[in-house]
């Protein structure tokens, strides 16, 4: 029995072994194979440092290790392929130039692809740059892209370039603290859930961020500049929108499709875009003291979407504040709190920071100009002014749409946060 037992004895004795020898740091110099040779002969927990130039990039890594790169020195795949595809556990890449992906997007060429089993990858202050993707998280749990500067390439047309971090079926990703451009999406995910994308900067991109069946997740304090359009969750629920900042996205600030049971709250969204907010059969959510501003159309509410909670917000200059079509009354207050709208001549004669009559946005001629946009040649016929001041003095006889039974007398301030210092440039 004994000697049955004696070859399992000394494996079991190997492995602790193994798992108490002090990890390795290995200097790898540039050029050649010299990486692929290192990583081949690494240990598990080992540590390389790659000395400034270029090392050849195509490399997969299915061990934990640590890449840490000097300054000058580059991963670079020529062109083919992804730069490191990493398949094993708990592996660090950190400092590094990251540079020369292909273009296949049915391989989603990226400079980094985490697949299932890299759980707990880190991937921290890099430099990813000219790649079809950034960083795509495919099927790894628990991985942390934090820090990274992901510059997309420019020789495609938007559409045809590749995200800067694309999640898939990835739980527990955190993505912090990136400054991303020039891609399709800045991050783009599909079908996970538990995911965390925090302090990102996102510019001249297609979405800043783009959720799609993307459920328990949160979305806070990222910034979008000049894109297409900032925040768009689709299909998905549970979702924390939370002091996120959008300036001059060109389409929306925030689009809420499908979206249920979700929180959108102390965001900004301020100029430039054609529609601050939009709802479209979205229900149950929850849309407090964020602030719409200089907007084509403050929020567009639209598609039968149902019992959302719109209060403490602020809608300040706004071309149109609210388009909503529908017959029924949508009363946006609750528990005698309602929103600022800055075209509201109200008064508050008890001084408790409430109007002292309801706001009504919208009336049977906006309906009319909304569906038939020709009809805007008859808005100086006295016959319009007379409806239009009819239904200002007698508001029975309105066909329903939004009121705000409590206005508020003051709006919600904001302002836009100076990302660059908040992360120190990195």
């Amino acid at each position: 029995m004994l000697r049955l037992l004696l070859p399992l004895l000394i494996w079991l004795v190997w492995v602790a072994w193994s798992s108490m020898a002090p990890a390795a740091e290995r200097q790898v110099v540039a050029g050649g194979t010299a990486l692929a040779e290192a990583i081949e002969n690494a240990g598990a927990g080992d540590t390389l440092r790659l000395g400034s130039g270029r090392h050849a990039g195509g490399i997969k890594i299915s061990k934990p290790l640590t890449i840490e790169c000097a300054d000058g020195a580059r991963i670079d795949a020529g062109g083919q392929g992804t730069v490191l595809t990493v398949t094993g556990p708990d592996v660090t890449v950190t400092g590094c130039t990251i540079t020369g992906s292909g273009s296949d997007h049915e391989g989603i060429d990226s400079g980094i692809r985490l697949l299932k089993g890299a759980d707990r990858a880190r991937v921290t202050g890099n430099r990813l740059t000219g790649n079809l993707y950034g960083v795509d998280i495919h099927g790894a749990r628990d991985a942390r892209v934090a820090g990274n500067v992901i510059e997309g390439r420019q020789d495609h047309r938007m559409n045809d370039r590749g995200n800067g971090v694309y999640v898939w079926n990835a739980p527990g990703s955190d993505v912090v603290g990136n400054d991303i451009r020039w891609g399709r999406d800045g991050i783009f995910v599909n079908t996970s859930h538990s995911n965390r994308f925090v302090g990102n900067r996102f510019r001249d991109l297609r979405f800043a961020v783009h959720y799609m069946y993307a459920n328990r997740s949160e979305v806070r304090g990222n910034l979008s500049i000049g894109n297409h359009l900032g925040y768009a969750v689709m299909y998905s629920r549970g979702v924390r929108i939370i002091d996120n900042v959008s300036v001059n996205d060109a389409e929306h600030g925030v689009m809420l499709n499908y979206t249920n049971s979700s929180e959108v709250r102390g965001n900004l969204v301020r100029g430039g875009g054609t529609k601050c907010l939009f709802i479209y059969n979205a229900h149950k959510n929850e849309i407090k003291g964020n602030r719409f501003e200089r907007c084509e159309t403050g929020v567009h509410f639209t598609a039968g979407s149902e019992r959302n909670e719109i209060t403490g917000n602020a809608f300040v200059g706004n071309r149109t504040q609210v388009k909503y079509v529908g017959s029924k009354w949508v009363d946006w207050s609750a528990e005698g709190v309602g929103n600022y709208w800055s075209d509201f001549a109200g008064y508050d004669l008890d001084g408790n920071g409430i109007a002292d009559t309801p706001y009504r946005p919208n009336d049977s001629m906006d309906h009319i100009l909304w569906t038939q946009p020709a009809a805007k040649l008859l808005m100086g016929a006295p016959a319009v002014q007379l409806v239009k001041w009819a239904q200002s003095a007698f508001p029975a006889l309105l066909p329903g749409g939004v009121v705000d039974r409590a206005p508020l007398m003051q709006p919600v301030e904001m302002s836009i946060p100076d990302w660059e210092a908040r992360h120190d440039g990195s």
